[in-house]
């Protein structure tokens, strides 16, 4: 195996809205929610600022909290098979979650350690770092990317690597492993969900499995986009 593919680290987040009902926000919060939501008024124009909370919070890293991460990582078996190891860290207190997750990659940390997600540097990796500042955690090096240019992050994208510089683009995670053939297990769960399973049915694994299946898509799709044969499911390890 390519001893490059062993030093990136392949991670997926689930994140939520920070309060579970649109009052229990502060009124200050409140005000800042109304001036977000007017961005996209026009489309949502029948939706109140309580709707709209509950539909979009989740993905502002200023109204939203991370629940789950999940990360994999290649390794080899004694017969020098490519395998695929994963973890999660699930926790309804994000400060605590954060803190295990840099725990976690302070050990891994050296200088060729690089991060890969779907769409990691637009979400996954900024989302990280500012709700680790908002919890008063000082930013491990590998994501310390402030000031940093997109093309200057060493890190990897899985949909920055299927665009070939076609930056107007969107593909989702789902539809690429698609395309590729990549098994899923998503059931009855996707993104536009989470919210209302956390919330309403308090059922953080259920999430943390979820999130697990998106990390082995993502780390399926970077080995097809490599031009690489899949992993099989009985060489795939869950911690």
């Amino acid at each position: 195996m390519n001893e490059d593919y062993k030093s990136i680290l392949f991670l997926d987040i689930e994140t939520v809205a920070a309060a579970e009902r649109y009052d229990l926000l502060a009124d200050r919060m409140k005000v800042q929610w109304a001036r977000k939501v007017n961005f996209f008024r026009q489309r949502e124009e029948n939706q109140t600022d309580e709707d709209l909370f509950h539909e979009r919070a989740g993905i502002y890293a200023e109204f939203g909290k991370v629940i789950v991460i999940a990360i994999g990582k290649f390794t080899e078996n004694e017969n020098g098979e490519r395998c695929l190891k994963t973890k999660y860290f699930a926790n309804h207190d994000e400060g605590i979650l954060l803190q295990e997750f840099k725990t976690a990659l302070e050990k891994m940390d050296q200088p060729q350690l690089k991060l890969c997600a779907h769409n990691g540097k637009e979400f996954d990796f900024p989302y990280l770092s500012r709700r680790m500042l908002v919890q008063g955690i000082a930013l491990p090096s590998v994501l310390n990317l402030s000031g940093k240019k997109t093309w200057d992050i060493p890190h990897l994208d899985t949909m920055e690597m299927w665009k070939f510089g076609d930056y107007k683009h969107y593909t989702s995670l789902d539809l690429l492993a698609a395309i590729f053939n990549i098994p899923t297990s998503k059931g009855d769960l996707d993104g536009s969900k989470v919210n209302g399973v956390y919330y309403r049915d308090k059922d953080l694994e259920k999430i943390a499995k979820y999130c697990v299946g998106d990390v082995v898509a993502v780390a399926q799709l970077f080995l097809k986009l490599k031009g690489l044969n899949l992993i099989p499911p009985q060489l795939i390890v869950h911690a």
